[in-house]
């Protein structure tokens, strides 16, 4: 959801972005959210006989955290002013890596969850991919007619959800 506003966002203070922006923006937060699990998986792998009576505690902290992140960030006023050019790299490799933190830490939770790593970064760096290039579209077609921030209070609280279920699943269900 990160990227999704993100790239809403960029293309509607960029009008003049090309389709190869939006096919550079979206392939830039695609590798950034599939490769950033992998090093948290990775880490959770050799981390997971210390942690494994604790993992659904830890997964419900860490997802509770990064909605709540997501929801107040999404409340918070922006800045009339807070303009970034997302064409040029630098700019752009910032923004991958800052909405792919949380991807990083998710992808610790999937090592102690034992999720399928292989399936899991597919899925995440295709939906993204997809997610992405709606965003650059949306906002360059509809400009300021559309709040990114819904979409960030949205993901926030899908997160969060997600978090309590695996908590629920793990003290009741299992």
């Amino acid at each position: 959801m990160d990227c999704f506003a993100v790239s809403l966002s960029s293309s509607i203070c960029l009008p003049c972005l090309k389709r190869r922006d939006f096919l550079k923006i979206a392939l830039f937060f695609a590798l950034f959210q599939a490769g950033m699990p992998v090093i948290g998986w990775l880490l959770g792998i050799a981390f997971y006989d210390s942690v494994a009576s604790i993992d659904h505690w830890i997964a419900f902290s860490i997802l509770g955290i990064i909605g709540a992140k997501m929801i107040v960030e999404a409340s918070k006023p922006k800045k009339e002013n807070e303009s970034y050019n997302i064409k040029h790299l630098k700019i752009l490799l910032m923004l991958s890596i800052a909405t792919s933190i949380d991807a990083f830490v998710v992808g610790m939770s999937f090592a102690f969850l034992q999720v399928n790593i292989i399936i899991a970064i597919i899925s995440i760096g295709i939906i993204t991919f997809i997610m992405s290039l709606i965003g650059v579209y949306l906002g360059k077609r509809f400009g300021n007619l559309i709040a990114s921030k819904w979409a960030e209070i949205l993901g926030g609280t899908i997160l969060i959800a997600i978090g309590l279920k695996i908590l629920i699943q793990h003290l009741y269900f299992s």
